[in-house]
C-alpha cells in the first residue's frame, strides 16, 4: 500500500501527538489502539482519538528517532492497527561564520582649550572608538590607572577682532569679559531599545472583489461559479455522482435574499477572520485567499476540498490543514526531483544499485519513496529504467536525453490539443 507522507509541526512534538488530516482519515478509520513499527523494527503502542482527531502517545517514536519541526514520519499501514513507520530528518544548514570586526581608523577633532580677546588655541585631539560596551553601572567601574594622553598639535590660530562704533564708545573696562568656551566630554545615553510598533492589521477584501476572488478559487481547483444576484454565489463542482454545489453570502443581507433559498449542498456566508457568523457555517475571505494561494502551487479539486465544506467552518485552520496537504505533494515532488538528478549523475546503460543509489541520496528520500519511483521510471511515458534480478536496474538512456524526449513529446501533445468546450455532466 502506498506510504502517506507527513509533516511534524512543534505541537506534534509537544503533545506526542500526530492530527488526523483529512488525506489520513482512511488510514485511521476507526478509534483505537494501534502499533507503529519504526526502521529499527521497535514497536510504539498509540492511541486513535476521532473526538480530538489525532493520534496520541507519539512521545517516545519521536524521541527514539530524534525527530524535530519539519522532519517527516512515512507511514504505511501493514494489517488492520498496525503501520509501518519510516522518518525522514532534515539536514540543518550550518551557522554563518562570524564576522571579523575591522578596528576603525583612530578619529580627529579641533577642540578649543583656550582663548583670549586676541588669540583663541585649537588643538587637534584624537578620539579613539570604545571597543565594547559594558552594561556594569559607572559608578562600579574600575578607573584605568594612567589616562592615555591624546595626541595634541599646538596650533595657534588668531582670532579676527571687529570693533563697531558702539563698542567704541564703551570703555573697555566697562565690556563685558569673553567666556571661556567649556569642552563637554562626551555624553553616551543607554537608551532602551525601541520597541517594534505594531504593523497594521491587513485590510478585509473588498465586497466587490470577492466574485473576482472566487472566480480565481473556481478557475484553478475546477469549479464553475453562478452568480444568482443579490450578493449570492454558487460553486458548482460537476463531477457526475460526486457532484455538489455550495453557496456563498457575501454579505448578511445577502442570507435574507431570495437567491439564497437555491438549490445548494452547503451554505457559507463569506466574512471577515475575527467575525463570528450566528447559526451559518462561514468561509472567511483571509481563508479564501490562502486556499487561491496553495492552489497555484499544487493542483487541488473539488474532491480535496468537499470535506472542509461539509465541516462547516473554512477558516485559517482549515486552510493551514490545505497547506499541509499542499505541502506534502511538493515534497514527493521534491524527491522525484532529487532521484532524476542523482541518476544524471551515471551514463546511460549503466547498473543502478538501489542500496548506492539510497546511500547517495541520504536522508532525504527514504526506501518506500525510493521504491515507487523507480517503479514509476519503468513504465511509459518515461521508459528509463529496466528492472533486474537483485535490486537492480538498467539506466536505458542518460536522463539529459531523456527529459528532452519527454519535453518534445509534451510538446507534440500540446500542439494536437484542442481545448474543447465545457459540456454539462449529466448527474
Amino acid at each position: 500500500m502506498k506510504a502517506l507522507r507527513y509533516i511534524i509541526t512543534r505541537p506534534c512534538l509537544q503533545e506526542g501527538s500526530l492530527r488526523l488530516l483529512k488525506y489520513l482519515e482512511g488510514t485511521f478509520p476507526s478509534a483505537g489502539p494501534v502499533v507503529l513499527v519504526d526502521d529499527h523494527g521497535q514497536e510504539h503502542h498509540a492511541q486513535v482519538d476521532l473526538q480530538r482527531r489525532a493520534v496520541t502517545g507519539l512521545g517516545s517514536l519521536y524521541h527514539a528517532q530524534n525527530l524535530g519541526v519539519n522532519d517527516v514520519l512515512m507511514i504505511t499501514p501493514l494489517t488492520p492497527g498496525r503501520f509501518q513507520v519510516d522518518s525522514i530528518v532534515k539536514p540543518h544548514a550550518p551557522p554563518p561564520a562570524p564576522r571579523r570586526e575591522q578596528p576603525k581608523a583612530p578619529e580627529t577633532r579641533r577642540v578649543v582649550v583656550a582663548t583670549t580677546p586676541h588669540v583663541r588655541e585649537v588643538r587637534l585631539q584624537e578620539v579613539r572608538a570604545p571597543l565594547a560596551l559594558s552594561a556594569e553601572p559607572t559608578s562600579t567601574r574600575a578607573a584605568p590607572s594612567e589616562p592615555t594622553a591624546p595626541t595634541e598639535r599646538p596650533t595657534p590660530e588668531p582670532a579676527p577682532r571687529v570693533t563697531t562704533p558702539a563698542q567704541a564708545a564703551v570703555p573697555l573696562a566697562a565690556r563685558p569679559a569673553p567666556t571661556k568656551p567649556t569642552v563637554r566630554p562626551l555624553d553616551v545615553r543607554f537608551d532602551a531599545p525601541r520597541q517594534p510598533q505594531p504593523s497594521p492589521p491587513p485590510a478585509p477584501i473588498r465586497s466587490r472583489d470577492d466574485a473576482a476572488h472566487l472566480a480565481e478559487l473556481a478557475r484553478l481547483t475546477g469549479y464553475r461559479l453562478e452568480d444568482l444576484g443579490s450578493g449570492v454565489l454558487r460553486l458548482n463542482a460537476e463531477l457526475g455522482a460526486h457532484s455538489y454545489a455550495v453557496l456563498i453570502a457575501t454579505s448578511e443581507a445577502a442570507v435574507r435574499a431570495d437567491a439564497w433559498k437555491e438549490r445548494a449542498d452547503y451554505c457559507v456566508l463569506l466574512t471577515g477572520e475575527a467575525d463570528r457568523a450566528v447559526n451559518t457555517p462561514r468561509l472567511t475571505r483571509e481563508a479564501l485567499e490562502a486556499l487561491t494561494e496553495h492552489a497555484q502551487l499544487a493542483p487541488l479539486t473539488p474532491v480535496d476540498l468537499r470535506g472542509y465544506w461539509k465541516a462547516g467552518s473554512v477558516d485559517l485552520e482549515a486552510a493551514a490543514s490545505v497547506a499541509e496537504l499542499v505541502g506534502a505533494h511538493l515534497a514527493q515532488r521534491g524527491a522525484f526531483s532529487a532521484v532524476l538528478l542523482t541518476l544524471a549523475q551515471q551514463p546511460a546503460h549503466s547498473l543502478v544499485s538501489v542500496q548506492r543509489l539510497a546511500e547517495r541520496l541520504g536522508s532525504g528520500v527514504n526506501y518506500a519513496e525510493l521504491g515507487s519511483i523507480l517503479d514509476t521510471l519503468t513504465r511509459a511515458p518515461f521508459l528509463a529504467l529496466t528492472p533486474l534480478p537483485g535490486g537492480q536496474y538498467l539506466l536505458r538512456s542518460g536522463v539529459t536525453d531523456l527529459l528532452s524526449e519527454l519535453a518534445e513529446y509534451a510538446e507534440g501533445l500540446r500542439r494536437r490539443t484542442r481545448v474543447p468546450l465545457r459540456e454539462a455532466v449529466p448527474a
